[in-house]
């Protein structure tokens, strides 16, 4: 009986750790496959419809998060997003795609949080990019530079200043290179 106490607190400690720690951490490119392409198959829908490939974004630098309505951490990081858009302008693109959730209650959030037309924002009616991303925690965002290398993987939320910071990564390697 005794032991099967200590075996029940030693799985929620382990489940404690998994829940906490891992969400919150980075993966750089040292412990991540660092590759784009492998995203650009993945069919989405923009809010007019229109099926769209990250493809289309290739060979500039992105942020793309992974979000839903449901989501808690999700309202105040596309408020940030909104904002890290305004501020990079054509230097990046913000892309927050949508986990499988109906048009009409997606672009309703976006409306009432005023920020539809601030940056991209596309559905994933399959959650396949969720998948392809090897997806743990709500909301995923990867930083991607013009070279498609997937620089920083971040699970779990982030604030403005974190977004920053990681943008400027993908911004300063391609400015490295020119």
């Amino acid at each position: 009986m005794q032991r099967n106490i200590i075996i029940g607190i030693g799985v929620i400690i382990i489940a404690g750790v998994l829940f906490f720690v891992l969400p919150n951490r980075n993966i750089e490119t040292d412990t991540i496959q660092s590759d784009f392409e492998r995203l650009t198959h993945i069919s989405l829908i923009s809010y007019e419809g229109n099926t769209v490939s990250l493809a289309e974004f290739k060979g500039r630098p992105v942020v793309i998060n992974s979000w839903a309505v449901w989501c808690p951490f999700c309202r105040e990081e596309l408020s940030d997003f909104s904002g890290l858009q305004k501020e990079f302008g054509d230097r990046i693109t913000v892309i927050a795609i949508d986990r499988q959730e109906p048009l009409e209650k997606v672009k309703g959030y976006t409306d009432e949080l005023d920020i539809t037309n601030d940056m991209v924002f596309l559905l994933d009616p399959s959650d396949s990019f969720y998948k392809s991303i090897g997806g743990f925690s709500m909301p995923e965002t990867i930083f991607v530079n013009e070279d498609g290398d997937i620089v920083v993987h971040k699970r779990g939320p982030m604030d403005l200043n974190e977004m920053r910071e990681h943008t400027e990564k993908i911004i300063s390697i391609n400015e490295a290179s020119l």
